[in-house]
């Protein structure tokens, strides 16, 4: 078939239109638009960082309908908000115009990270219809972390013998951090018994928000099996989890050899394995050990080490053969000075003890700081064993009755009348400041003479009375560590009225008996409990009151 010379001529054309074209696509495929980000080369985490994205139209023709789309690093905060992916539209950039746009971000991720930047302009060059594409990308290191994340794990252990070991964590960093979370690894054949504070499961803790210069400890207390020389390693990481998204920030590993077993150590307090302390006990530490070794064991010496904020150190006093160094808050005791350290010969055993006292009170930063406890660290020459002692929350119901009251308004005789009745308002109020405890429960007896009126406040307050035991009782429920101090302490208060009866007659009557609260500990995992002593007509609390005025006439 012969082509026409009209159909050869468009066919020409088409061609001579796609040649066209494809110059024109190649041309601008070629440095068109110049585009880079400019950012510096390294950074702290959670600094500032300012991403300057800078474009330059370096052909002829008007650039139209441009678009920028800005990807942020992995990990990157942007500090206008929103996603770490913006998209803006731009105005049109003539020949020769050179603009700029910056971002501002804040990285985070772990030292040595290389934080990745990405740019991207879409743009249609005037009279044609394709659109082009330039991109570019520049990168970060983060340099510092300004965090101090160390694990704190005895160099050996004997395999099955239980031990402790911290992580210590503090931050630097001048931006707060949040969502922070820990991660613990543990190795093969580690058990784990417990941790203060409780974590998610066995292995996470969620720290939340960390401030500049503030920090915690975690502890970890429970068993390794392994043989003898093995070394197991423990590694714990910290990051962000934010988005399900987890950032690392930090990590740490240490080793722990196990070594074989020469001396068995028991501690008492109190003549328990498992005592649980309160603020204001006295405590009674003895320490046996025993040769459980093939051979015999001459000139040892035993070190013990105190650590916790409730210990009230000035009160220690070493039993024989010890001495307290109040620079390190050690008690040491020497071969010299105690016969079964001197020689301790095969199965033998041995014991030594020490005295101290438990703070009545102490001071805490806040709500979040809880669950105390007194840490012993033993070192029987090459042997290590940790120890600990939980604190239970230092419950308290302060109990107080009042005449002179604007709550209710009271009335009737004072000193009180054989046979008239005057009606006195109490209240109670719980403090609980170091662990969280739950169902808490106030109770108190009214002697006979002394009924409610039926007058509380709050109204709504669940307070019940029971008619054969004569026993009036407040549900307070649930209570959080730092209640009465940084946490308001919840109050109760209702009405009674007393009859005195003739038998009463120049006496100080009871108005009500010891109130009592209890609860659970959920630090402790135990029942505790506090009272506070009976009130009579005296009304000690009472300044109005004068002595004397509770003797009934």
């Amino acid at each position: 078939m012969k082509l026409t010379r009209s159909k050869i001529i468009i066919a020409l054309i088409v061609l001579a239109a796609g040649l066209v074209w494809l110059w024109q696509s190649n041309s601008y495929s070629r440095e068109v638009l110049k585009l880079e980000i400019i950012a510096p080369n390294e950074t702290t985490m959670g600094e500032e960082v300012t991403y300057v994205v800078r474009y330059k139209n370096n052909g002829d023709v008007r650039l139209e309908n441009p678009s920028l789309i800005f990807e942020y690093p992995k990990g990157a905060l942007p500090l206008q908000g929103g996603s770490t992916r913006v998209t803006s539209e731009l105005e049109d950039i003539f020949p020769g115009q050179e603009r700029n746009t910056s971002f501002r971000a804040r990285l985070f991720g772990k030292e040595g990270d290389v934080q990745e930047a990405r740019a991207h302009i879409q743009y249609t060059p005037r009279n044609l219809n394709a659109q082009f594409e330039s991109e570019t990308t520049t990168t970060t290191v983060i340099s510092r972390v300004p965090l101090t994340f160390e694990l704190d794990l005895p160099s050996r252990t004997e395999s099955g013998q239980e031990f402790t070991f911290d992580l210590n964590y503090f931050s630097n960093s001048s931006y707060p951090l949040s969502d922070l979370r820990i991660h613990m690894e543990y190795p093969e054949g580690f058990t784990f018994k417990s941790a203060t504070p409780s974590p998610i499961g066995q292995s996470e803790w969620s720290v939340g928000l960390l401030n500049k210069t503030q920090g915690g400890r975690i502890t970890v207390r429970g068993t390794v099996q392994g043989e003898v020389q093995e070394s197991k390693i423990f590694r714990a990481t910290l990051g962000t989890f934010k988005e399900g998204e987890f950032t690392q920030l930090t990590e740490s590993a240490r080793g722990v050899e196990i070594t074989r077993t020469l001396l068995f150590i028991q501690q008492d307090v109190n003549g328990s394995v498992n005592t649980i302390a309160s603020p204001g006990d006295a405590l009674h530490y003895t320490l046996s050990y025993r040769n459980v070794s093939e051979k015999n064991l001459e000139n040892l010496y035993l070190i013990v080490s105190l650590d916790g904020r409730p210990f009230d150190l000035s009160s220690t006093r070493p039993g024989p053969g010890g001495t307290f160094q109040q620079g390190d808050n050690s008690i040491i005791f020497e071969a010299g000075r105690v016969p079964s350290l001197r020689f301790l010969g095969k199965g033998q055993e041995g014991q030594v003890d020490f005295w101290v006292n438990v703070k009545d009170s102490w001071q805490v930063s806040g709500p979040q700081e809880k669950n105390f406890v007194l840490r012993s660290k033993v070192i029987l020459s090459d042997v290590t064993q940790d120890f600990e002692v939980r604190v239970d929350s230092g419950l308290k119901v302060e109990q107080r009755v009042f005449y002179s009251d604007e709550v209710f308004g009271n009335e009737g005789p004072v000193p009180p009348h054989v046979g008239s009745s005057t009606t006195y308002t109490t209240t109670w109020q719980v403090h609980n400041p170091y662990n969280d405890v739950q169902n808490a429960k106030v109770r108190a007896v009214l002697p006979p003479g002394v009924v409610l009126t039926g007058n509380v406040f709050p109204q709504e307050t669940p307070l019940t009375f029971d008619l054969v035991s004569r026993e009036v009782v407040w549900d307070v429920g649930d209570l959080k560590a730092g209640t009465g101090s940084f946490l308001v302490a919840p109050s109760l208060s209702f009405q009674i009225r007393f009859t005195p009866s003739s038998s009463q007659a120049g006496t100080v009557p009871r108005l009500i008996g010891p109130a009592v609260v209890v609860a659970d500990d959920v630090f402790v995992e135990r029942s505790i409990s506090a009272a506070d002593p009976e009130i009579t007509t005296a009304l000690p609390d009472d300044s109005m009151v004068g002595a004397g005025q509770g003797v009934v006439q």
